[in-house]
């Protein structure tokens, strides 16, 4: 039996993930602020109908991932977004409630997207932080190296992100559960996430934080932030 974290339980046992309790809670974080899209409403019509359905193909292994829908957005940059259906995002964020408990903890403090209390402000406040400290509030010169990743979520490696979430996700059937979400889609073989899966973020930041660690404690970087596939290293010296 795992511990109660904010109204579920943690705890990696697929069958705790997949609970027709875990479902409902993770209708309930899923629905927030969408109740007046006509798809969610549809389903709010049928939800236990809909529910006990997810929950017995989950349980018989019968589940499998309905096709997304893809659409673009300004934000501000124009990007490709893949949406799951309703059913499908319900147990995305049923599976990111039980991986972000035990993932988020071997995170580094200074990874500020998709965690609870971060973001970009926090973010940004940091990175000022930092600069202050860097040019001893402002009485010398530092340097900046900014950079992001070339289609990051496109290029995220499947079979490496797997072996990542398995050292921590030790049950076979919620690892299997894991790898039926992300083979769900690619944009070259084995290959890509889609931006619109909650499950995504975790899968991200789990991802990155191979990155992360290195950066901290092999390039031993004093002044290093990241925000998603975006990040910066502050320093004294150019050379470093």
């Amino acid at each position: 039996m795992g511990k109660v974290v904010s109204g579920g339980i943690h705890s990696e046992n697929f069958y705790d993930v997949i609970s027709i309790n875990d479902l409902f809670y993770a209708w309930k974080t899923f629905r927030k602020g969408k109740r007046s899209k006509s798809e969610v409403a549809v389903f709010e019509l049928n939800l236990e109908e809909n529910i006990f359905t997810l929950h017995e193909a989950l349980v018989s292994g019968k589940w499998m991932p309905d096709e997304y829908t893809a659409f673009y957005v300004q934000d501000p940059k124009l990007r490709r977004i893949h949406k799951a259906t309703v059913r499908d995002r319900v147990l995305h964020q049923a599976v990111y409630q039980k991986l972000y408990p035990l993932f988020d903890p071997s995170f580094i403090h200074d990874s500020y997207s998709s965690r609870d209390g971060k973001g970009t402000h926090r973010g940004v406040k940091r990175f000022e932080e930092f600069a202050r400290r860097a040019t001893g509030n402002y009485s010398r010169n530092a340097h900046a190296l900014k950079c992001d990743i070339r289609k990051f979520f496109d290029s995220i490696d499947h079979e490496i992100l797997l072996k990542l979430i398995r050292r921590k996700c030790k049950d076979e059937c919620l690892m299997k559960l894991i790898s039926q979400i992300i083979s769900s889609f690619e944009i070259q073989p084995e290959k890509g996430l889609p931006l619109g899966n909650v499950t995504s973020q975790i899968f991200a930041n789990i991802y990155m934080n191979e990155l992360d660690q290195f950066a901290k404690h092999i390039l031993k970087a004093k002044y290093y932030i990241r925000y998603c596939d975006d990040f910066v290293i502050i320093d004294e010296s150019k050379e470093n």
